[in-house]
């Protein structure tokens, strides 16, 4: 019989790896259970979970999503790249993806460090009795600093699109319904002014592209992207929230990493398996009766992967409650960006603004202590993203 879990139940929500990863060793494949929603598949284990993100046949479409109430004139751009399957997300990739190498994301990295060094000026001069809230002061703004240096939004003009990435951070709500139509005007500016003057930046580069010969994203489609940059690149937040909180917690990895620098992106893979924001995936429905690990999922049901549990899974990870920061990534790696055709294309961005962001915290403030009661984890209880309520600690 296959298992079920309450995505309310207290334990599960306190310490998701220990609650999913009881029931993994039961079970490839189990049955989560919320008041209000219909029940879900889940899948619980490295190599099943591999498997279903990367068959065709379980899709992602806009029923995958829960989409704010915006006004109509915002409906032409809600449909993002990661609501498309098939050839028609393959040719939206293909168009973007050069901007989002590995190589490209080293480059920018000379970018990202003074947006970094910009806020960490500003932490002693925020401090009350020496304590200062790094999720407010740091993990918030610096995705949405990257994204508008990535972008080109003018200086005067990030302070607003601060406020949208705090908005689509906090989560679903009227505050995130709120920022969505504030956001595409916002990009909607953004494209016509690089139309008008070029810049260093990812529009100017699509709307070199457009004047080309070949396949170019429309209009639409430039403005839809920028809006879903924003929408899918504030994962950073809760990451460098988590990583901090973290370290700080295990001396001994924190000791190691000040000890030798030279292993932050190796830190960051293994904290990004460890403590990465995202537990469950975005749900897929198949498009016919697939058998997944001995259990046939009916056509249109939707499933997720449990990442929290599949980066856990003894498996594919030896030791894997065990958190090391010298541990060597292995082939396949971990699944904190997803896999398959809907692998995060901001992962490489990610990697590197968690690297500096990390690297000069610790270099700056060498006393860095977290200014929490023993025992408090300070984290929302929210079953599909692993977050910080706030992180206050002292300078």
């Amino acid at each position: 019989m296959t298992p079920e879990i309450d995505l309310t139940d207290p334990e599960l929500l306190r310490d998701p790896a220990a609650g999913y990863g009881r029931v993994r060793e039961q079970s490839p494949v189990a049955r989560l259970i919320a008041p209000g929603f219909g029940p879900m598949w889940a899948v619980l284990r490295y190599d099943e979970a591999r498997a279903m993100l990367s068959d065709p046949r379980f899709e992602l479409s806009a029923d995958s999503f829960m989409r704010p109430a915006v006004p109509e004139e915002c409906l032409v751009y809600m449909r993002t790249m990661q609501a498309m399957e098939g050839d028609e997300h393959a040719r939206l990739r293909r168009l973007v993806s050069p901007s989002f190498t590995a190589r490209r994301a080293a480059a920018f990295r000379s970018r990202v460090e003074p947006l970094v060094d910009a806020l960490l000026d500003e932490l002693p001069g925020l401090a009350e009795d020496g304590r200062v809230d790094l999720l407010t002061h740091l993990a918030r703004p610096l995705p949405m600093d990257v994204i508008c240096e990535l972008v080109g939004i003018p200086a005067e003009d990030r302070a607003s699109w601060r406020e949208y990435g705090a908005a689509v951070a906090a989560g679903w709500g009227q505050r995130f319904a709120d920022a969505v139509p504030a956001i595409m005007e916002g990009a909607k500016a953004a494209v016509a002014r690089r139309r008008a003057d070029e810049g260093d930046d990812l529009i100017s580069d699509l709307i070199r592209v457009q004047a080309g010969d070949g396949d170019s994203l429309s209009d639409t489609e430039l403005v839809t992207f920028v809006w879903h940059l924003v929408l899918a690149g504030q994962t950073p937040t809760n990451l460098i929230a988590n990583a901090v909180d973290t370290l700080l917690r295990d001396p001994g990895q924190l000791a190691a990493l000040r000890a030798d620098p030279g292993l932050m992106p190796r830190a960051v893979e293994e904290l990004t398996r460890w403590c990465g924001p995202q537990l469950l995936t975005i749900p897929r429905r198949p498009s016919e009766e697939v058998e997944l690990a001995g259990v046939a999922i009916p056509k249109g049901e939707p499933v997720t992967a449990v990442i929290v549990s599949a980066n856990r899974d003894p498996r594919a990870f030896a030791d894997p409650d065990r958190l090391d920061i010298t541990r060597v990534p292995g082939a396949s790696g971990h699944l904190g960006y997803a896999h398959g055709p809907h692998f995060c294309l901001g992962a490489a961005l990610a990697r590197v603004q968690t690297e500096v962001a990390l690297a000069a915290l610790l270099r700056r403030f060498p006393c860095l202590a977290l200014a929490v009661p023993e025992g408090q984890a300070g984290r929302l209880p929210d079953p599909g993203t692993w977050r910080m309520a706030s992180l206050p600690v002292a300078l």
